[in-house]
């Protein structure tokens, strides 16, 4: 099951990340979202844990709690349909605003 994880503090890196999810169960990967300019964190990045039930209890224990000062969003991930299948990305799993314009570039 793959995880989101937002509100990250940005000086976490996907070491970081993995070595707190798994205390929590066996973790498949972890990635820390970065902005391809500058290299920093965007501040939220994703776990995948090949076990449903311990994905599942560790968004209840995770959800909501403080890491370095900032509280975290732990919610399951879901596959983005707007990008094309060849495209794994994930996004957090809420309702998707469709009435927006389209994104122009200038």
């Amino acid at each position: 099951m793959k995880l989101f994880i937002g509100g990250l503090p940005g000086d976490i890196d996907e070491i970081d990340l993995r070595e707190m999810f798994e205390l929590y169960g066996d973790v498949r990967s972890a990635i820390v979202v970065k902005d391809k300019q500058t290299g920093k964190s965007k501040g939220f990045g994703f776990v995948e844990m090949p076990n449903e039930h311990e994905a599942k209890e560790t968004i209840e224990l995770l959800n909501g709690v403080k890491m370095l000062g900032k509280k975290i969003s732990v919610t399951q991930a879901e596959e983005n349909n707007r990008n094309s299948s060849s495209n794994n990305r994930f996004q957090q799993n809420r309702p998707m605003n469709n009435n927006r314009p389209n994104k122009r570039n200038y």
